[in-house]
């Protein structure tokens, strides 16, 4: 739930508290990149544990992997057991996290052979059904190479997630550290979202005056987007109908009102939605574009239309589950007129929480209201909690 008053925005939450997470390093350039995530994955609760191989270690010091984890690094099996230890039948991880994984170990893991600490982790996490994560990194013509993507297939019939490179300067780079700790929470936390399609609109629109100048509001998106990135950490199928990007989900690029409302009906009639969140600071009046450009230094007025109403297009056309963010102080009541004539679930927010990093909310159903306070991304996770226990 979210964190009353006082609380810090910039306190990570901890999303993998009490999960553990062997990262296993193999020798590719990009090795030099997983200090930096190992620090992530601590900050969002995880105890990480370190393998490398020994082309990782040519790369990197393995020190520098026992300091940023605070565990000694594997670079070799002894009579301890480690790889059973940590990912056998019994084994004490969440999660087995290869990054980066080289072509090479790649290949080796879907053929079960095992000649490095790396890869003897993978195949006794793959007997035991411990979760396996991998994050490929290579030269892109590497990658292009035909057993690459026919082994990458092989390992997800497994069953094992496989999150695909940057493809950037002739090079199949590391996924950025975002997305790779993204697809980690995904994994990890249970997927009670799994088979769910979430569509959701998000941030301001930009409606043009003339053609330098437009009409828009101080949102930033950010709530749509934490709403978007919490979705997917719980195994949805999201998408995003906005002017920015959310790594990992289905994003469509919108400027205006209408484009949204364009957008959005396409979505609906083409593929549907289970839940509708309409978060978005829509335009609510469409000015009268004037061509060219205003001239300045003298008084002038704008013509504005009442936009339609997208949120009761929606509803009376595809009747999604639909959870709505209505802005204002005194926007009670009509928050409650729009529980009954059919929305799930409102969220009354002050206009001060537009385009900040926290805000108070008031969450209202059918059953109630409950008061929310915290961090947007707080705010989410308590959203989509309500969401799992049925509103």
């Amino acid at each position: 739930m979210a964190c009353g008053a006082g609380c810090d925005p910039l306190v990570t939450p901890q999303t993998l508290a009490g999960k553990e997470i062997v990262v296993a390093v193999t020798g590719s350039i990009a090795a030099v990149e997983i200090v930096k995530l190992i620090h992530i994955l601590r900050r969002k609760g995880a105890t990480v544990q370190p393998v490398m191989s020994r082309a990782a270690a040519g790369i990197i010091h393995p020190d520098a992997l026992t300091y940023a984890s605070g565990r000694e690094t594997i670079t070799g099996l002894t009579g301890r057991v480690e790889h059973v230890t940590f990912c056998g039948d019994e084994g004490t991880t969440d999660l087995l996290l290869i990054a980066p994984c080289t072509a090479n170990t790649i290949s080796k893991i879907a053929c079960g052979i095992d000649d490095t600490p790396v890869t003897t982790f993978a195949t006794t996490a793959i007997g035991s059904g411990t979760p396996v994560l991998i994050v490929p990194a290579m030269h892109h013509s590497m990658y292009r190479h035909p057993a690459i993507p026919e082994n990458i297939t092989k390992l997800r019939g497994w069953g094992i997630e496989v999150l695909d490179p940057r493809i950037e300067e002739g090079r199949a780079k590391i996924a950025d550290n975002e997305e790779i700790v993204l697809r980690c929470e995904r994994v990890i936390l249970g997927q009670p979202l799994m088979g769910k399609h979430i569509l959701i609109t998000s941030g301001s629109c930009r409606e043009p005056v003339d053609d330098v100048r437009i009409l828009t509001t101080r949102s930033s998106g950010r709530m749509g987007k934490e709403l978007a990135l919490q979705a997917f950490r719980l195994g949805a199928g999201v998408t995003v109908v906005h002017r920015d990007a959310v790594p990992l989900v289905k994003n469509i690029a919108v400027e205006t009102a209408e484009e949204m409302r364009v957008a959005v009906l396409r979505v609906l009639e083409e593929t549907g939605a289970d839940i509708y969140i309409s978060a978005a600071a829509i335009s609510d009046f469409t000015p009268k574009q004037v061509k060219g450009k205003i001239p300045s230094g003298k008084q002038t007025s704008i013509d504005l239309d009442p936009s339609p109403k997208l949120l009761d297009e929606v509803r009376s056309r595809f009747s999604p589950v639909t959870i709505v963010f209505k802005l204002g102080r005194d926007e009670e009541v009509k928050a409650r007129d729009m529980i009954a004539r059919g929305a799930e679930m409102v969220l009354v927010n002050a206009p001060e929480t537009m385009g900040s990093a926290s805000g108070e909310y008031l969450l209202l159903t059918s059953t109630g209201s409950t008061p929310l306070s915290g961090t947007k991304e707080e705010i989410a996770a308590a959203i989509w909690d309500r969401v799992i226990l049925g509103l």
